[in-house]
């Protein structure tokens, strides 16, 4: 049997996937595809023969017996996830599902919305400083968080905040961010960054719900909490003149 690809399809525009993405998805059988996240232009680059099957309406029992069937059947297969999968992608209990069917896979990275919303802002995430650490997370919600990794916990070391899915609670979000960040702290919210359709702008922290609600964002939608997003005249070490490293001697 092939081993089944499972492939981060980045964050939506097409030229956004990897080169390794890119030819799994041109040379698949089979696209078992998340379709109320990833953009059909992506879809559009698979063979016009392969199946394509959208998952939006299954469980993951259902997912998997789909998988198990087409892989037995020899088929080339991706399991094309938005973003990542390492992120918020449910991977390990498919994997562990193939896994027991003796069924191997492979994992390709995709680029993140955290990634692709600093580039499309121009923007680094870390300044020297500043600010060198950025947390990746989620409010509670539905499906609940740790304990130890709820939002007030992160927002106490005054990193870079990256916030997914959590534009359905976003009142909540602000509520507790406001208690440790000042309150023109600027916020870019992104919703369905590189789509056709992008929405980006940077806000201060206290009108980061507001401005939510007013868009109607309750899903797609990404939040970065960050003192790096304001203006800085701050600068590396790395390319100073008086910094000597290993390429660079006295």
């Amino acid at each position: 049997m092939n081993p089944i690809s499972i492939v981060g399809a980045g964050p939506g525009a097409k030229d956004l996937l990897t080169l390794r993405a890119l030819n799994r998805v041109k040379e698949a059988d089979v696209i078992v595809w998340t379709d109320s996240l990833i953009s059909p232009e992506i879809i559009a680059l698979a063979p016009t023969q392969c199946e394509k099957i959208r998952t939006s309406s299954l469980t993951l029992e259902e997912i998997l017996c789909l998988l198990i069937k087409r892989a037995k059947d020899g088929k080339k297969i991706v399991r094309l996830h938005d973003g990542d999968p390492c992120l918020y992608g449910a991977i390990s209990e498919q994997i562990c599902g193939l896994a027991e069917e003796g069924i191997e896979v492979e994992v390709i990275p995709g680029i993140s919305a955290y990634q692709a919303t600093a580039a499309e802002l121009k923007k680094e995430l870390t300044i020297p400083g500043l600010v060198q650490t950025i947390i990746l997370s989620r409010t509670s919600g539905r499906t609940g968080t740790p304990k130890t990794e709820e939002l007030e916990n992160f927002a106490k070391t005054g990193a870079s905040l990256c916030i997914y899915l959590s534009a359905r609670h976003i009142d909540d979000v602000q509520k507790k961010l406001l208690n440790h960040y000042p309150e023109d702290t600027p916020v870019a919210i992104g919703h369905r960054v590189t789509w056709k359709d992008q929405w980006l702008k940077i806000v201060p922290l206290r009108e980061m719900a507001a401005i939510s609600k007013k868009e109607g964002f309750i899903r797609t939608t990404l939040y970065i909490i960050s003192p790096a997003l304001k203006s800085h005249d701050q600068r590396s070490k790395l390319y100073y003149d008086g910094h000597k490293h290993l390429f660079r001697k006295e």
